[in-house]
C-alpha cells in the first residue's frame, strides 16, 4: 500500500540543541545502558514484528488490557462479603443468625436470617452494579482500534487490548499511542513526531520526539515485511522521563533515550502518523504504573457510624449483663421465696437454682439477641438504598448537563454521597480542568501604548459597587457634580491608557457620534468569532494601525509575530499547527492584523503582509538563516531572517526578564509604560511575552556564523553550553517594540464556581505540571490569586540545584522566613497568603524531614499554588496533605496524570469533558466541567450530608428507644428473658413500618432550598465542621430515646394495667400490652420523622402516615389469619374494641414527644443555627422580600472571611479604588488651595 506523500520539511536541521538530536545523546547514554542491561531491573528483552515469541516464557509479558475495577468474577464473592462484615452491626448478626440456630434462640430463625441476608445480598448487588460500570468503562477504553502489521506488508485494525509486546502499530494524527512505543519512523523525512503530553504530565505544549537514523528507511508500510529487531531495555517503571536500552537492528547495537519513546495515554499531534513497536504493554506502561488500584473509600459519616454502633453494642452489652446478673439473683431467690414456680429439679437451665451462673451466663447469650433490636440491621441496606436514590437524582439533575459535550455529571460510586458535604479542601489540575487549553490573543503593548485593554470583570464589578460606596468620596470639579467628572475620574483608576478613555468620555453622556464612544471599539466592527482571537480594539483592526504615527515599529512588532515560531499552515485549513497553543494564538492574531504566514520550507518562510504606505497586501519571502528555539532555561526564542533587500534581522521573543536584560541603551524607550502594561496583564491572569529585535550587519552575522556552525558540530555534554553561549553572542543590543497578551482560555464559570466555593470555606490548592508563570497567571484569572496578596516563592536557586545539601538548607532558611512572617500577621492586621511552590522545592520537601516544616506552612496560606508536579508527586502530596491535616479532601483532574491524586483523595472527581478518560475511570465522580463542582458540593453535597445525618440519628433514636422496651419488660418480668412483643412484629418494625419514611427522608430532605444554598454557600461549613453528626448531637439523640423509651414503656402499662379491656372486666395479659405498647412505639417514632422533616412533598406525607396505617392493617390481618398465633383476634376483638386503647395512643405519643418539644423551643428561641435563621427569612414574607436589607446583610455576613475568589478580587479592587480616591481628592484640593493663594 503506498504511503501518502511525506513531509519534506526536516525539522532537525532547523533545531538547535540537543534534544532533537539523538546521535548526541546516543553517545553519553551508551555506556550507562552497556553497564546496566542485563541487570537487575534491566533483563527486558523485546522481539520487534515478532510477537508470537511474546505468547511463551521466558518473554510472557503483561497483555494490554486495563482494568480499573475492584472486583472479577472470581474475587467478588470472598471481597464483598469481607466489605460487608467490615460493618460492625453485620458481624453481629451473623453471630446473632448463628445462635438462632440453636436452643437459645430468642426467636424464630427465619426472623433473624432472612434480614441479614437481605441486607448484605442488597449491599453486594449494589457493589456488582457500580463495579459493572466501570467494567463497561475499561471496556470502551480497551476496543480502541489501531492499525497493527499483520505480516506480508499488511496492516489491520485490532483492538488495544489485543495488542501484545513486539507489534508494530501504525499511529495516525491525533490518536492515542495504545502502549509504550518505540517510535520507528514518521510522516517528516527524518522521523520527527510532535507528541502532546497533557494526559500524563499536565504539559500543554508539544514534546518532540525523533526515530534513530537506522530505521527511518521504514517510512511504509510495505518496508516492514522483512523487518526484526530486538530490544534490550528496562523492565517497567513508572519513571515518566527516563528510559535505559538498545536497539539491534542488523547486529549493529544503538542506544535508545526518552526521545525514542512514544507513552501510552499520549497523543500524537501535527504528524500525519507515526510507526511504532510495542515495548511495554497494558499494566507495565509507564502511565498504569503511575495509577494505583481503586481504593475502598468510606466516607467520614460512615466511620462515626461504626463508632456509634460499636457504643450501642457497649450498650447491649452492659444491659444484656444487667440481665443476666439479675436472672442469677432471681433464680437464687425464687427458689425459696416463689416456690410455686418449681425451679428446684426442672429441666429449664436457664432458671436452674443449683447452676445460678451457668444460668446467668445462657440468659447473658439470650439477652444478646434479644436486645439486638438496639443495633439497627436495617440501617446498612437502607443508607445503601438511599445512597444509590441520591446518587440518582444527582446523575438526574439537568442543571448539570453540559449540552455542549452532551454529558452529565455521573456518580460513579455512591458510597461517598454525604462526604461531598464536608469537604474542606480542594486539590486541583490545572490544564483541562480548569483550562480549555485554548489560546485566545487578548491584548497587546506597542510602542508604549496598551491596546484591547478593555476592563475585566473584577473591576466592572467593582465599578459598579463604588457607584454606591463612591457617594462619601464625591466632589464638586469648580462647582460641577456632573456624572462625567465622575465617570472620568473611574475611568482613570483602573485603565493604563487614561488619555484615550478621557477623550472617548469627553462627549458626556449624550450623541451617537464617535465621539461619544470609546475609541479602543470601532462602531463598525463586526463580532468576528475567530478562534484563538479575542481582541477588540479599532485603533489596530481593519487595518487602522498603517495610520500611526510611528508605523516602522508597528511593522516590525507584527513581523515577530508572523515569523518568530515553530509554527506551520495547514494545507487546505485556515489555520496553524505548531508546538505550543501560544504560537498558533499569535498567527492567528498576526493574520487578523494583516500579516498572514502562508508557507515555510527548508529555508524561507513567506508572509502575505500589509504595506503601509499603499494599504496593499503583498506577498514577501524571508531567507530562513536560524532558528534558536525556546527551552525552559533559556526562556526565549529567536529567528534570524534575511529580507528581499537583504537585510539581516534577529526577531526575538521571550518573558520579560531576560528581553529587558538583552535591550540596547537605545532599545529601552517603551520600557517602563511596558513593564507597567505587563503587570496589569498579569494581573487580569494573562500569559505574557515581550517582542524585540534587532539588525544584524552582513560581517557580524559571517563571524557568528562561524562560532555557531562549530557549536553545532560540537559532540558530547558540552555541546549545549557551547551553543547558549553562541546564542548569548547574538541575542544582544535588542530594541523592544512591545508585549503580547494570551488567555489561556478558562472552562466557563470557573472564577464564579471558586468564589462559591471559597466562601463555603474550602481551600484551593492548583497543582500543575506547568511552568511556574503559567500557573500564576492562571493563579489570576480565575482569581484564587490577587494583587493584594503576599506571595511567598519557595525554590531552590540554579547555584545550588545540583547539591542536595545545599538545596535543603536553602528550603529550610525560607520556610522558617515565611513562619516568620505568619507570626508577624498574627500580631498585626492580618493579610492573605499564596503559597507557590516548584517542583524541585515540593521533591525536596516530601522526600527528606523538611515535610511537616513545609506543611505547617502550606495550610497557614490561603491558596497553595504547585508547579512542575510529577503524577506520583500529586499522589504524594495529597496522600501527606490527608494525613497531616486530618481534613477532607476532594482531589479533581482530567487526564492519566491526575489519576493517582483522584485515587488518594477522600473523594476523587475526574472531568469528563476532555478525550482521555483515565481520569473518569479512577474517579468517584466524573463532570463535564469544573464549573458543576459548585452544585455538586453546595447543594447536593450539604443535601446529601444533612440527610445522611439526619437519616442514622433517626435509627439510633427509634431503636434504641423500640430496643430498651425489651429491657425495661425483662426488668419488669424478673429478669425472665421473655419477649415482650410477637416475633413477626418485630421483624416487620425494621423492615415494614418505620424504613420507608426514613428513606424519604434520606433522598427527599432539604433544610434549605438550591437557591439559598448558592446564595448562602457558608451553610457548607456546618458540614465541615459535622456540627450535624457529632457526639454531642449523637448522644442528646440517644438521651431523647432513653426518655422516649422509658414513656412508652411506662404509660401504656400504667394505663391498662389496671383497666378492663371489655365489659367481662377482662385484663391486659402480656399480649396485649405488647401489642398497645407497640402500637405507640409505631406512632411516635413515625411523628417523629414528621417533626425533623423539613421539607415535606406527597412522598414524605404518604409514606409516614401509610407506615401507621399499614401497622393496623397488619395487625388486623396477622391477628385474624394465624389462629394458632398468640395474637390471635388481638387487634379485631380485644384491644382493638377497647376505648382505653384509642385513648391511651394519643397521650402516650405527645408525653414521647414532648422532651423533643422543648429542646425545640428553646433551641430556635435562644440558640437558633444559621439554617434556621435563613429559613425563617426565606419563608417569612417581610425578611425575603419587604426588607431585603436583612437578606443582603445575611449575604454580606457568608462573604466576610473570605480571602480567595471573585468576591474577594472585588472587595480588595474597592479597596484599591477608595484609597486611590482618597489620595486624589487630597491632591485636588491642595491644587484648589495652592490656586487661591
Amino acid at each position: 500500500m503506498k504511503e501518502k506523500k511525506k513531509h519534506k520539511l526536516k525539522w532537525s536541521k532547523l533545531y538547535t540543541f540537543s534534544c532533537l538530536r539523538p546521535g548526541a545523546d546516543d553517545q553519553s547514554s551508551a555506556p550507562v545502558a552497556d553497564r546496566l542491561l542485563g541487570q537487575p531491573g534491566f533483563s527486558r528483552v523485546v522481539f520487534c514484528n515478532e510477537s508470537r515469541l511474546h505468547r511463551s516464557k521466558p518473554y510472557k509479558y503483561s497483555s494490554n488490557y486495563v482494568s480499573t475495577t475492584k472486583y472479577n468474577v472470581a474475587t467478588f464473592v470472598p471481597i464483598a462479603l469481607f466489605e460487608q462484615f467490615r460493618r460492625v452491626a453485620n458481624l453481629y448478626f451473623l453471630l446473632a443468625a448463628i445462635l438462632s440456630l440453636t436452643p437459645l434462640a430468642a426467636f424464630n430463625r427465619v426472623s433473624v436470617v432472612a434480614p441479614l441476608v437481605f441486607v448484605i445480598g442488597i449491599s453486594m448487588v449494589k457493589e456488582a452494579v457500580e463495579d459493572w460500570h466501570r467494567f463497561l468503562q475499561d471496556r470502551k477504553v480497551n476496543s480502541r482500534k489501531v492499525l497493527v502489521h499483520a505480516g506480508e506488508g499488511l496492516f489491520v485494525q485490532k483492538s488495544w487490548e489485543n495488542l501484545g509486546v513486539g507489534d508494530v502499530v501504525k499511529v495516525s494524527k491525533n490518536e492515542y499511542f495504545p502502549s509504550d512505543l518505540l517510535l520507528l519512523s514518521s510522516s517528516y523525512e527524518d522521523g520527527l513526531c510532535y507528541v502532546e503530553t497533557m494526559n500524563l504530565d499536565g504539559e500543554t505544549n508539544l514534546k518532540a520526539k525523533r526515530s534513530l537514523e537506522s530505521t527511518l528507511s521504514l517510512d511504509e508500510e510495505a518496508s516492514f515485511r522483512d523487518f526484526r529487531a530486538t530490544i534490550r531495555c528496562e523492565d517497567p517503571n513508572p519513571s515518566l522521563y527516563t528510559f535505559v536500552g538498545n536497539l539491534i537492528l542488523n547486529e549493529e547495537t544503538h542506544s535508545l533515550t526518552t526521545a525514542q519513546i512514544l507513552l501510552r495515554d499520549s497523543k500524537l499531534r501535527n504528524t500525519e502518523f507515526a510507526y511504532g513497536a510495542v515495548i511495554f504493554s497494558g499494566g507495565d506502561t509507564k502511565a498504569v504504573r503511575n495509577s494505583t488500584r481503586s481504593p475502598s473509600k468510606r466516607s467520614r459519616v460512615e466511620r462515626t457510624m461504626d463508632r456509634v454502633i460499636y457504643l450501642l453494642f457497649g450498650v447491649m452489652v452492659f444491659i444484656s449483663l444487667v440481665t443476666a446478673v439479675g436472672s442469677a439473683v432471681f433464680t437464687m431467690r425464687s427458689d425459696v421465696e416463689r416456690w410455686y414456680l418449681r425451679l428446684h429439679g426442672g429441666d429449664d437451665e436457664l432458671f436452674d437454682p443449683d447452676r445460678a451462673v451457668l444460668s446467668g451466663f445462657l440468659q447473658f447469650v439470650k439477652a444478646l439477641m434479644l436486645y439486638g433490636y438496639l443495633i439497627p440491621i436495617s440501617l446498612y441496606v437502607s443508607i445503601e438504598v438511599v445512597k444509590v436514590l441520591q446518587a440518582m437524582m444527582i446523575n438526574n439533575d439537568l442543571a448539570m448537563y453540559d449540552e455542549a459535550t452532551g454529558k452529565a455529571v455521573e456518580a460513579r460510586t455512591s458510597n461517598l454521597n454525604e462526604e461531598l458535604g464536608q469537604v474542606e479542601m480542594i486539590l486541583s489540575d490545572k490544564t483541562g480542568t480548569l483550562t480549555c487549553n485554548q489560546m485566545e490573543f487578548r491584548k497587546c503593548s506597542i510602542e508604549g501604548i496598551s491596546f484591547g485593554g478593555e476592563v475585566t470583570e473584577v473591576d466592572l464589578a467593582a465599578s459598579r459597587r463604588m457607584n454606591i460606596d463612591v457617594e462619601r468620596h464625591r466632589f464638586s470639579l469648580d462647582g460641577a457634580s456632573d456624572s462625567t467628572a465622575r465617570s472620568v475620574e473611574m475611568f482613570d483608576l483602573f485603565t493604563a491608557d487614561g488619555s484615550t478613555e478621557k477623550e472617548g468620555l469627553s462627549g458626556g453622556g449624550g450623541g451617537g457620534g464617535g465621539k461619544g464612544r470609546d475609541s479602543r471599539v470601532s462602531v463598525s466592527e463586526k463580532e468576528r468569532g475567530v478562534k484563538g482571537f479575542n481582541f477588540r480594539d479599532g485603533r489596530l483592526m481593519d487595518k487602522m494601525w498603517i495610520y500611526r504615527s510611528n508605523v516602522g515599529e508597528m511593522v516590525m512588532f507584527f513581523r515577530v509575530m508572523a515569523l518568530c515560531h515553530t509554527g506551520i499552515p495547514v494545507e487546505g485549513e485556515a489555520g496553524y499547527e505548531a508546538e505550543s497553543p501560544e504560537e498558533v494564538a499569535f498567527l492567528v492574531a498576526a493574520r487578523e492584523f494583516g500579516f498572514r504566514f502562508c508557507q515555510r520550507t527548508q529555508s524561507a518562510m513567506v508572509v502575505e503582509e500589509v504595506d503601509p504606505m499603499s494599504g496593499v497586501e503583498v506577498m514577501r519571502e524571508y531567507k530562513l538563516l536560524n532558528l534558536l528555539e525556546f527551552n525552559s532555561s533559556r526562556k526565549r526564542m529567536s529567528v534570524i531572517v534575511r529580507n528581499e533587500d537583504g537585510e539581516i534581522f534577529l526577531f526575538c521573543k521571550g518573558a520579560d526578564e531576560v528581553i529587558f536584560d538583552r535591550l540596547s541603551d537605545g532599545g529601552r524607550t517603551y520600557q517602563q509604560a511596558t513593564v507597567m502594561h505587563l503587570s496589569n496583564y498579569a494581573e487580569d491572569g494573562l500569559r505574557t511575552m515581550v517582542f524585540s529585535y534587532r539588525r544584524v550587519g552582513a560581517s557580524e552575522y559571517e563571524k557568528w556564523s562561524g562560532v555557531f556552525a562549530k557549536a553545532k558540530a560540537a559532540v558530547g555534554p558540552e555541546r549545549d553550553e557551547l551553543l547558549e553561549s553562541a546564542s548569548d553572542m547574538i541575542e544582544r543590543d535588542l530594541i523592544l517594540l512591545g508585549a503580547v497578551a494570551v488567555e489561556d482560555k478558562l472552562q466557563r464559570g470557573v472564577p464564579e464556581c471558586i468564589d462559591k466555593l471559597a466562601q463555603a470555606g474550602l481551600k484551593i490548592w492548583l497543582l500543575t505540571g506547568d511552568k511556574k508563570e503559567t500557573a500564576v497567571n492562571i493563579g489570576f484569572a480565575c482569581s484564587l490569586l490577587r494583587h493584594d496578596m503576599e506571595q511567598l516563592h519557595l525554590s531552590t536557586s540554579n547555584e545550588v540545584r545540583m547539591k542536595a545539601k545545599d538545596a535543603k538548607e536553602e528550603i529550610m532558611i525560607q520556610l522558617q522566613r515565611f513562619n516568620q512572617l505568619f507570626i508577624e500577621e498574627d500580631i498585626g492586621e492580618k493579610s492573605p497568603f499564596a503559597l507557590v511552590v516548584d517542583g524541585k522545592a515540593l521533591e525536596l520537601c516530601l522526600n527528606t524531614n523538611l515535610s511537616e516544616k513545609f506543611l505547617s506552612v502550606a495550610m497557614n496560606c490561603d491558596v497553595v499554588i504547585c508547579c512542575r508536579v510529577s503524577p506520583k508527586q500529586k499522589a504524594s502530596i495529597t496522600r501527606r496533605v490527608k494525613e497531616y491535616s486530618g481534613k477532607t479532601i476532594l482531589a479533581i483532574g482530567d487526564g492519566a496524570n491526575d489519576v493517582g491524586m483522584i485515587q488518594e483523595a477522600d473523594i476523587g472527581v475526574g472531568i469528563s469533558g476532555m478525550e482521555g478518560m483515565q481520569a473518569v475511570m479512577a474517579s468517584d465522580f466524573s463532570l463535564p466541567e469544573f464549573r458543576f463542582l459548585e452544585r455538586l458540593l453546595i447543594i447536593h453535597g450539604q443535601w446529601c450530608y444533612r440527610r445522611i445525618s439526619k437519616m442514622i440519628l433517626y435509627f439510633v433514636y427509634k431503636n434504641v428507644a423500640f430496643g430498651l422496651t425489651l429491657f425495661y419488660y425483662n426488668v419488669f418480668t424478673g429478669f425472665s428473658g421473655q419477649e415482650f412483643y410477637d416475633d413477626w412484629y418485630m421483624v416487620m418494625f425494621n423492615v415494614l413500618l418505620t424504613s420507608l419514611p426514613v428513606v424519604a427522608l434520606g433522598v427527599l430532605e432539604q433544610d434549605v432550598s438550591s437557591d439559598v444554598c448558592i446564595k448562602f454557600p457558608a451553610l457548607y461549613k456546618h458540614g465541615q465542621q459535622n456540627t450535624c453528626f457529632s457526639w454531642k448531637r449523637i448522644l442528646g439523640w440517644i438521651s431523647n430515646a432513653i426518655l422516649t423509651s422509658l414513656i412508652l414503656f411506662t404509660l401504656p402499662i400504667s394505663i391498662l394495667s389496671p383497666s378492663a379491656l371489655d365489659r367481662r372486666g377482662s385484663p391486659a395479659d402480656a399480649t396485649h400490652l405488647g401489642a398497645a405498647t407497640y402500637t405507640c412505639a409505631i406512632w411516635a417514632v413515625n411523628c417523629q420523622i414528621a417533626l425533623i422533616t423539613s421539607h415535606f412533598t406527597w412522598i414524605s406525607h404518604f409514606l409516614t402516615w401509610g407506615s401507621i396505617l399499614s401497622w393496623y392493617a397488619f395487625l388486623s390481618l396477622y391477628s385474624s389469619a394465624y389462629s394458632d398465633a398468640a395474637a390471635y383476634k388481638v387487634f379485631t376483638d380485644q384491644i382493638g374494641a377497647a376505648p382505653v386503647y384509642w385513648l391511651a395512643t394519643p397521650l402516650v405519643v405527645a408525653a414521647a414527644l414532648m422532651p423533643y418539644f422543648v429542646h425545640l423551643a428553646v433551641r430556635r428561641s435562644f440558640y437558633p443555627a444559621d439554617e434556621d435563621v435563613i429559613r425563617e427569612m426565606e419563608r417569612t414574607e417581610r425578611d425575603a422580600v419587604g426588607d431585603s436589607v436583612v437578606w443582603e446583610r445575611e449575604q454580606e455576613r457568608s462573604k466576610r472571611e473570605t480571602q480567595v475568589g471573585y468576591s474577594a478580587r472585588v472587595e480588595a479592587k474597592i479597596r484599591h479604588l477608595k484609597e486611590q480616591l482618597q489620595k486624589k481628592r487630597k491632591s485636588f484640593i491642595l491644587s484648589v488651595t495652592n490656586s487661591r493663594q
